[in-house]
């Protein structure tokens, strides 16, 4: 399948989060999307160094000048399971506007067109490639994608630079 692009509208899929009394949820992207304004990225796993220390981050520091810009949600994705993401999101106690959403089957990645299959390293299996996505009423607006393993084109300075 080729990678969800500009101009496309992004499927509906269904992702997961433990709520704040540790309940799990699921929740669609479209109702997260629709009407909206919104930057859904992904990285390839919780807690690795890349995605920990620069990917996320970004994101969190530079929130509120993203939605001083009309961002209405920032939403991060990955392959791991909603206790993780919880575990993660916790991780960043300065973030106010960062929502970690599960893709632990990574369906929602596969529905984009943009998973990767790390299984001939022997531990990762599908995860989902780096991306981020500026989102108007569920069309895609920017589709900022990482050819490889790089933190540049899909970061939190990128997007500013889109709107």
């Amino acid at each position: 399948m080729a990678p969800i692009a500009a101009g496309e509208l992004i499927p509906d899929g269904t992702l997961a989060y433990l709520d704040d009394q540790d309940k799990f949820q699921q929740v669609s992207v479209h109702s997260l999307a629709k009407g909206k304004k919104v930057i859904l990225f992904a990285v390839p796993g919780a807690f690795t160094p890349g995605c920990s220390m620069k990917h996320v981050p970004g994101f969190i520091e530079k929130a509120e000048e993203l939605k001083s810009k009309g961002i209405e949600e920032i939403i991060c994705i990955s392959v791991n399971d909603p206790y993780v993401m919880k575990a993660w999101e916790k991780s960043y106690p300065e973030n106010k506007h960062v929502k970690f959403l599960a893709d632990g089957s990574a369906n929602y990645a596969c529905a984009l067109g943009l998973e990767r299959n790390d299984s001939e390293r022997g531990w990762f299996g599908v995860r989902s490639r780096r991306f981020a996505l500026l989102l108007d009423d569920l069309t895609v607006k920017v589709a900022n994608i990482e050819a490889g393993g790089e933190i540049s084109a899909s970061t939190a300075e990128e997007m500013l630079k889109a709107l």
